[in-house]
């Protein structure tokens, strides 16, 4: 079978597949939000969502500058997951800022009450889908 590239972005990408994402263990930080990018979202009943503030390593000096720098990119980062979280689902903006302060794990359930999720069952895959897995480290 030839590869097919497909667009994950831009006006056309929803016309191009129908994008369903499924969880079938943990999906942990910025995974939430690839997660989001499903048209159709489900997880097993035993899957969990994971999310935290958005954090940066320093390898440098401290000083003033940098430290407000810093802050600036992970207070922007986390208005902008926030946003993506708050457009795709039922929580509020608000709410989905207060996701990264409470650093909580969300079960299945949670998902679906939420809107992150349409729907909690088995994975059941259709013979002719075209799968594609993505697995972090």
């Amino acid at each position: 079978m030839e590869p097919r590239i497909i667009p994950l972005a831009g006006a056309d990408a929803a016309e191009v597949c129908e994008l369903i994402t499924h969880n079938m263990g943990n999906i942990d930080s910025i995974g939430n939000a690839v997660f989001l990018a499903g048209k159709i979202r489900k997880a097993c009943a035993h899957s969990t969502f994971m999310f935290h503030g958005v954090g940066f390593d320093i390898h440098q000096r401290f000083e003033e500058k940098n430290l407000r720098e810093g802050l600036d990119s992970i207070l922007a980062d986390q208005r902008r997951i926030g946003g993506i979280i708050a457009d795709r689902t039922r929580i509020p903006k608000n709410k989905a800022m207060q996701l990264f302060r409470d650093a909580r794990t969300k079960s299945a359930n949670d998902a679906l009450k939420y809107g992150i999720v349409h729907e909690v069952s088995d994975l059941q895959i259709p013979s002719n889908s075209h799968i594609i897995t993505l697995v972090g480290s």
